[in-house]
């Protein structure tokens, strides 16, 4: 098939130029394993070659005016400042006059004032890894000889304010963190965040497909095993205190701070307290428009789903259309809803969550249907809470208004009512 033809229209593709590889050593850390995936003296790194063909395909396979490419790892700055430098030249040589955007995620400890100065001006935003104040933070983010990490990430935050760059912070929550999360907020606060995402960490133990694999990590729960992995790793979120962690912060959230500081996590709520369509995979009703390019080209179905049996092929031998349009991709995609649990289908906030994001269904229903996210009692607890509170900002919305007016009318007694 001639790679220039667009068949393919809204997808993403991750590109992790510099494959697993990272210059941390954070303990919970699903992808630094997948090392043990590739044989052979594999450098890790994305040649100029491959990134051309990347960029060039990437653009070419799809038929819509704005094209974001996002930047991961491992950690996507051991690449070095001149590797970004040469993906704007080929952007600009392949932009075909399509608007094209930069996202690039890291742990932060790389960036300098040249970095910060060079994403200020290709407008690059930056996600930066930082899960809270510095106890809280170093205690599993450490660096390959074990040492704290928080002051280099802590530095490389003000640098990207100095620079004007623009930054959300992605906050990893564990089974310790969950327990502070309004001391985690109000560091946040302090700092002047104003764009946070909480991201629950759920790692299982290996199971034996993952020891055959050399991976520490169990493999994705699959339709093709009656019975998957269930014993989690000690760093793991439990379930209800992820429930009352977003709580915590979201009462303080909707009383202070709607329209100022954006939760993430509280938004894509409010997508779908809309009826609109989910903005983030994890709780949309079918997924497989979103897979990853490694450093050597190959293509995978999903960030979480980085193993053997879920690659789809590799830049050279295949174009993007006909690896994401694939019948293998699109039964990836479909088998996120076709598996729910009836538990799940009858559930009354099946619209907020939809099974949430396959990886961590690995329960059982309480009729002992498989498939279960193990996050299920802890989001469930989280949609009640905050029904009520999303009601009001819905009715604003409708009405013109700025959500952020709840804050005046959660002040009103009797007012807000489930």
């Amino acid at each position: 098939m001639d790679k220039t033809k667009r068949e393919t229209k809204g997808f993403h593709i991750l590109a992790k130029p510099s494959g697993p590889i990272c210059n941390l050593d954070c303990h919970y850390c699903f992808y630094t394993e997948k090392e043990a995936l590739f044989t052979g003296n594999s450098r890790f790194r994305m040649s100029e070659e491959t990134l051309e063909e990347f960029i060039s395909q990437y653009i070419k396979s799809q038929n819509v005016d704005e094209i974001p490419f996002v930047w991961q790892g491992g950690e996507p700055t051991l690449m070095g400042l001149g590797f970004y430098k040469r993906v704007i030249e080929l952007q600009k040589k392949h932009g075909k006059g399509k608007r094209i955007t930069n996202s690039l995620q890291t742990n932060g400890t790389l960036l300098t004032e040249e970095w910060c100065q060079f994403l200020a001006k290709h407008n690059f935003l930056v996600g930066l890894s930082l899960d809270g104040p510095e106890d809280i933070h170093d205690r599993y983010r450490v660096d390959r000889g074990g040492q704290p990490t928080f002051h280099k990430v802590l530095n490389a935050l003000h640098l990207l304010k100095k620079y004007k760059v623009s930054f959300n912070v992605l906050v990893c929550v564990t089974n310790n963190s969950s327990k502070y999360p309004l001391e985690i907020y109000h560091f946040f606060k302090s700092e002047g965040v104003e764009f946070i995402q909480f991201i629950p960490i759920v790692e299982r133990m290996p199971d034996t497909e993952a020891l055959k694999l050399g991976l520490r990590h169990a493999t994705p729960p699959s339709v093709k095993r009656e019975e998957a992995q269930k014993a989690v790793s000690s760093w793991t979120v439990e379930s209800e205190k992820y429930g009352d962690f977003l709580i915590a912060i979201f009462d303080e959230w909707v009383r202070k701070d709607v329209g100022k500081i954006h939760v993430m996590n509280f938004e894509h709520a409010l997508t779908s307290w809309l009826g609109l369509p989910a903005t983030t995979c994890f709780f949309a009703e079918t997924c497989g428009r979103a897979g990853i390019v490694e450093h050597n080209g190959d293509v995978y179905s999903c960030d979480h789903f980085m193993y053997p049996e879920y690659k789809l092929g590799n830049i050279y031998d295949d174009t993007f259309s006909e690896m994401i349009d694939s019948n293998k991709q699109r039964a990836f995609g479909e088998n996120k809803k076709s598996t729910l649990p009836n538990y799940c289908q009858s559930c009354e906030v099946r619209f907020a969550c939809n099974g949430e994001c396959p990886k961590q269904r690995f329960l059982l229903t309480p009729d002992g249907e498989p498939g279960l996210n193990y996050l299920c009692a802890g989001y469930k607890k989280y949609f009640h809470h905050i029904h009520r509170y999303m009601k009001v900002m819905v009715q604003l919305i409708d009405n013109g208004l700025p959500a952020s007016e709840v804050m005046d009318v959660i002040k009103r007694p009797l007012i807000v009512k489930r």
